[in-house]
């Protein structure tokens, strides 16, 4: 698996994604997920955790 990506047009700043992430990788930064790629562990939680589908490997 790569590190996940955030489709900001897609983002609807819900913080699901930071709730979910067990390496605590994402943070939200002017009301959008960011993923830090050093901190990302690739385990996908994120892709599942995002109702939008804003978050793609």
């Amino acid at each position: 698996m790569a590190i996940p990506k955030v489709n900001k047009d897609e983002c609807t700043s819900c913080e699901a994604c930071v709730d979910e992430c067990p390496a605590e990788a994402i943070s939200m930064v002017d009301g959008l997920a960011v993923i830090d790629n050093d901190a990302c562990t690739e385990c996908g939680a994120c892709i599942d955790a995002c109702p939008a589908e804003a978050i793609k490997e």
